[in-house]
């Protein structure tokens, strides 16, 4: 009987995924872990790899569509001895894109006739299945693009030329008034907005906001940063993360999440980490932070935010954590403040660090002044936790040098 291909769940909320792309197509051989697509899921897009050995048979849902959902038939795969004849039996959840029956000797149409053919006027358009996508979403016209695949196929890059105002047939007239472009959500964007609404609706958010002094650290940083075989460059957020580990090691009791029946106190401080990348954000945890030097924390954020915006992290390593911590400073925000991501209790929204002027022994001298609100979900965090923990993070950010022992 010919293996089924399912659409998988790549993380336990996934309920439906985008198929980004096709690796194999109909006729290949397949062998046990080749890469046969790519699945765009919430969070990042994963290479989904064969596990079984055999010829791919029929793909049924094409490369390019997306709200796929979770166990649905994507492809079909016979098994050394099966023929065509057993495709008979199955009954696909979606229609094929193609109609001929599938043998490795026309595999050649079959590419073929993976491709949408458009016709405008008479003329005979061929584009790739993620080519038309990106066209649509983007109201683009397709007779004003040159194909550049074989036989004139339309492909992504020639779509995304033609978008940038290059490579098409003729540059479409600037346009200065008027008009307006609608962005289709992708799958990481409505798992924001569902995921937020909800917290924002359901948790009673309360915000606790302090103003830090940089000046010692930002010395202290400048130090370190200028030695000369220093092997490493810290930013600032990385002194910020290793001050929120030893906070919470200090004050547990923020280290939490809320289960409706109970609140769940953890040993590690698992911290969920904002990253912006294309279409949203991602938190990427640095697991057990408080055991990690401020070195060893700024060179796993590193990584993790590479792979973040490459779209390559595994699920595990963003999903779950302890608490979060959002850093808008670089963009020059100075303060705001940050919706909780439940389970979390507590959230930490970090600003701008600048120059202000403070009062010290009576006299008015200029600081360089960082602002940090908790936001905290008041059913699992009081108050007076949320401003022990913000007092814990002040006093190290303060004083620096308790980040190193």
């Amino acid at each position: 009987m010919p293996i089924q291909i399912l659409m998988p769940a790549l993380s336990p909320t996934m309920t439906e995924g985008n198929l980004v792309k096709w690796h194999k197509k109909e006729g290949d051989v397949i062998k046990a872990g080749q890469v046969l697509a790519e699945i765009e899921t919430d969070k990042a897009t994963m290479e989904v790899e064969a596990v079984d050995e055999g010829v791919l048979a029929k793909i049924l849902i094409p490369e390019g569509t997306d709200n796929v959902k979770v166990n649905e038939l994507i492809a079909l795969i016979l098994e050394e001895g099966e023929d065509v004849s057993s495709l008979d039996n199955i009954k696909a959840s979606a229609p094929a894109p193609i109609t001929k029956p599938v043998t490795e000797a026309v595999a050649p149409e079959i590419e073929k006739a993976a491709v949408s053919a458009h016709k405008h006027e008479g003329e005979r358009l061929f584009i790739t299945p993620l080519a038309k996508r990106i066209a649509e979403q983007n109201h683009t016209d397709l007779k004003a693009i040159t194909g550049s695949g074989p036989n004139g196929r339309i492909v992504k890059a020639d779509v995304e030329k033609a978008l940038s105002g290059v490579g098409g047939k003729a540059a479409a007239p600037a346009l200065t008034l008027g008009g307006h472009t609608d962005i289709k959500l992708n799958g990481m964007r409505k798992v924001i907005a569902k995921r937020l609404t909800e917290s924002k609706q359901t948790v009673p958010h309360f915000y606790l906001s302090v103003d830090c002094e940089l000046d010692t650290l930002m010395d202290f940083r400048r130090q370190l940063n200028s030695r000369p075989n220093a092997s490493y460059k810290l930013s600032l957020n990385d002194f910020v993360i290793r001050a929120c580990a030893l906070a919470l090691k200090e004050v547990p009791e923020a280290n939490a999440t809320w289960h409706e029946t109970y609140v769940r106190q953890y040993n590690n401080a698992d911290i969920s980490v904002a990253v912006a990348v294309d279409g949203g954000l991602v938190t990427p945890v640095i697991k057990a932070s408080e055991q990690k030097s401020v070195i060893e924390l700024s060179s796993e954020m590193k990584s993790l935010a590479e792979r973040a915006r490459a779209g390559k992290l595994m699920p595990e390593e963003y999903q779950g954590g302890s608490f979060s911590l959002s850093n808008l400073g670089m963009y020059g925000v100075k303060s705001f403040s940050a919706i909780i991501n439940p389970p979390q209790a507590c959230i930490l929204a970090v600003g701008a660090g600048e120059e202000r002027p403070v009062v010290k022994n009576g006299q008015v001298v200029i600081a360089t002044i960082m602002n940090c609100t908790l936001s905290v979900d008041h059913r699992a965090v009081d108050g007076a936790i949320g401003a022990r923990f913000l007092a814990a993070f002040k006093n190290l950010i303060e004083n620096p040098l308790g980040l190193f022992i």
